[in-house]
């Protein structure tokens, strides 16, 4: 009996290993008839091929170290801005006027929501290289999407979750917050925001659909900034409306909170649709994409905090603001160095996405309640 156990195992040992020597003979053979090719060449040749093959190495090193390396990454930034040390509400002057005062210098308080959006994309694009159009991330791992490998795509699925609040919190600019609702027109250098944080995140200096040349992804964004920076400039400068009535605050949380749902739709979809465990390969750009998300709504609510803080006062929100702002921050407290997408009821493999939308139904079920005491 111990003598047929033994002889299955070598058996199997023996097939294991004559697989895995076929599948590395696979693997090396096309290096190896390509370097027979190439010893094989004239020096004409040669030279513009070893040009050709260090030029493409240097490219994937610099898209792979562009793809580790999170620069500026801290999901406290908003304190720098010491927005608890406010005490004018936005756009209001900083030094109280009176009619005997007429000084064309005053100042008004800006807004922290837009600087707070404007340092997000800078974050984005100017601190990192927007990974979802560079070259090698179009091209794909031979032809196959990056977000479809468990490869190189966490940061670039993590930019668009922030650029996704990024667009909302522009839309909400424009429409009701920097202006006073059906008294003002449109303020320009919002709307020239919001147009350029809507443009394809995916676009290089050259397309096929529509063939030709392009305008990359980050020039927009970084035409975006400008903007926004231009408009809390005016504001500063007293001469932009920036609306804080209550309505508008309750509008832009409920968007959010829709937003949020969204997503935690998508997660729990696909939780109970694919528990592959570690293997799933679309469970880490799930995932970052809804932990960018949450980056920067938390950034955003933060700033509106400080520029909604009269409301906030008057409604007696402060401690459910501060709380809904704490649930943003235990979500983001979840980094795992790999996601792991494995049934609710399993034992071995955690289940990431299902703790992330657990985290986003938290923050979203404050946000509700906040809402309602805004409503009342």
């Amino acid at each position: 009996m111990m003598d047929a156990v033994s002889a299955f195992f070598r058996r199997a040992g023996a097939a294991i290993g004559r697989v895995l020597q076929l599948a590395f003979a696979a693997i090396v053979w096309p290096f190896m008839a390509a370097h027979g090719w190439y010893r094989q060449r004239h020096l004409m040749i040669k030279v513009p091929v070893a040009a050709a093959l260090i030029f493409l190495a240097g490219l994937y090193g610099y898209f792979i170290w562009q793809t580790q390396v999170w620069t500026g990454f801290d999901t406290n930034f908003t304190e720098r801005y010491r927005l608890s040390e406010r005490t004018v509400p936005v756009g209001q002057p900083l030094v109280p006027q009176t009619p005997a005062v007429t000084d064309p210098a005053r100042s008004c308080q800006s807004s922290a929501i837009v600087e707070t959006v404007a340092d997000l994309t800078d974050q984005n694009v100017n601190q990192n290289a927007w990974i979802s159009s560079m070259l090698l991330y179009r091209l794909g791992l031979f032809g196959m999407d990056w977000d479809r490998t468990p490869f190189l795509d966490n940061k670039a699925a993590f930019q668009r979750g922030v650029n996704q609040a990024v667009r909302r919190t522009a839309v909400e600019l424009v429409d009701t917050l920097g202006r006073v609702r059906g008294t003002s027109g449109i303020n320009g250098d919002l709307q020239d925001a919001r147009g350029n944080l809507q443009f394809d995140e995916y676009s290089w200096y050259f397309g096929l659909n529509p063939f030709g040349f392009k305008t990359p992804t980050p020039s927009y964004y970084r035409a975006a900034i400008n903007s926004l920076r231009k408009f809390n400039v005016d504001l500063a400068a007293c001469n932009a409306t920036f609306d804080t009535r209550a309505d508008n605050l309750v509008q832009f949380v409920d968007r959010i909170a829709n937003d949020l749902g969204s997503t935690s739709a998508i997660l729990r979809e696909r939780s109970e649709n694919y528990n592959a465990g570690w293997f799933d390969t679309r469970a880490d750009d799930r995932f970052w994409f809804a932990y960018g998300q949450l980056y920067g709504y938390s950034a955003v609510l933060s700033a509106a905090g400080a520029d909604f803080s009269q409301v906030i006062r008057e409604r007696n929100l402060g401690s459910l603001w501060t709380e809904t702002l704490s649930q943003f921050q235990a979500a983001l407290k979840i980094q795992p160095a790999i996601i792991s997408n494995g049934s609710e009821s399993g034992i071995i493999m955690p289940t990431h996405l299902a703790t992330m939308g657990f985290y986003i139904l938290r923050t979203r079920s404050n946000l509700v309640e906040v809402r309602g005491v805004l409503d009342r």
